[in-house]
């Protein structure tokens, strides 16, 4: 199993410790799930009004941990497809639990730490790097806007030394050893295409889809010759670089312009407007959207970052559920066809 050259390796004894790593690595989503529930102040709740004999589905914290531990996309890509989102998840909450308790240094630490096991969290970082900024670096405030002149320069620089320690522990070594440019075209592969080989239901598929009509009207209407439909690749499963048909082809650039353009009203209000913990959760939410919508080579299950921050606004707000409700019912069920693997079959 351990030989890079045996890529057709099998066996029943490697399922099952990859299973068990699996389950073994949730246990920390299971405490960082523990910390976002001891935050009740978030949820509305005063633990000391609370009715001693209320009912468990009345309990807001009792509703967190079903709807993050009982989330249907995490089982479904963790524990049937193979994979270790529900352990970046755990990081992901555990940083998010610690700006509910008040505790930034801390949540930046592990911020930082999941941008480097996995940097699709990125598209997330704006948002923390406003509230941060704005809520440990400066103590001054009118109408929601900082005060600039009261900036402390001392807490600038501890949030800063926390996030390079990290990154200098992460990217150090291969820095030392000349091989720093290797790790970046290896995080950032735009030759993978503009879509992954199993789209995301985002914008790009929408725009495929619209290609792809065009071209077929095209050569039905006789203005395009038909080979050009046997040229599109978009749908063969492959992941690699496409070039539209008729609608001008994408690129990276453009991707991210889509993706700046719209989170940027988020980040606006997040910035200037008075806002608090369930403000950066709705502009982290934004953000997570934004990249999913208008990202380059999204994968399906980035769905999952906007779905697992979103429960925990759907508990204390009745509009949040809504969209919840909406977005996890439509979210999950575009994981499906990663039920019907290969092995599967």
């Amino acid at each position: 199993m351990l030989q890079l050259e045996n890529l057709n390796y099998a066996s029943n004894a490697t399922v099952v410790f990859q299973r068990c790593s699996v389950i073994f690595t949730d246990l920390l989503l299971v405490y960082a799930v523990k910390e976002c529930c001891l935050c009740r102040k978030f949820f509305g709740v005063d633990s000391k009004r609370q009715p001693p004999e209320q009912s468990l589905l009345k309990d807001a914290g009792f509703v967190v941990a079903v709807l993050l531990l009982g989330n249907f996309g995490l089982f479904l890509v963790d524990h049937i497809h193979f994979q270790y989102n529900g352990f970046l998840f755990g990081v992901l909450m555990l940083s998010v639990a610690r700006i509910l308790q008040g505790r930034i240094l801390e949540s930046a630490f592990w911020f930082s730490v999941l941008l480097n096991l996995k940097h699709i969290y990125i598209y997330m970082a704006p948002a923390y790097f406003i509230f941060l900024l704005k809520h440990y670096c400066f103590t001054q405030f009118k109408n929601g806007r900082v005060v600039y002149s009261s900036i402390q320069p001392m807490r600038l620089l501890q949030l800063g030394l926390v996030v390079a320690f990290v990154f200098a522990a992460s990217f150090g070594p291969f820095l030392a050893m000349g091989q720093l440019n290797q790790v970046l075209m290896r995080l950032f592969p735009f030759r993978r295409g503009l879509c992954h080989a199993y789209w995301a239901p985002n914008f790009w598929a929408l725009y495929n889809f619209a290609d792809k009509l065009a071209a077929l009207a095209g050569t039905k209407l006789q203005f395009l010759d038909s080979s050009v439909l046997s040229k599109s690749s978009m749908t063969a499963g492959l992941v690699q670089e496409y070039s539209h048909t008729v609608l001008p082809s994408v690129t990276p650039a453009v991707t991210f312009a889509c993706t700046v353009l719209s989170i940027l009203p988020s980040l606006i209000h997040l910035w200037i407007q008075p806002s608090n913990e369930r403000t950066f959760l709705r502009c982290l939410v934004s953000c997570a959207f934004g990249s999913f919508i208008f990202g380059w080579h999204v994968h399906e299950k980035a769905i999952l970052l906007i779905i697992i921050p979103l429960s925990l606004l759907a508990v204390g707000s009745r509009a949040d559920a809504k969209v919840f409700l909406l977005l996890a019912f439509i979210g999950h069920y575009s994981l499906f066809p990663l039920i019907f693997t290969q092995a599967g079959q």
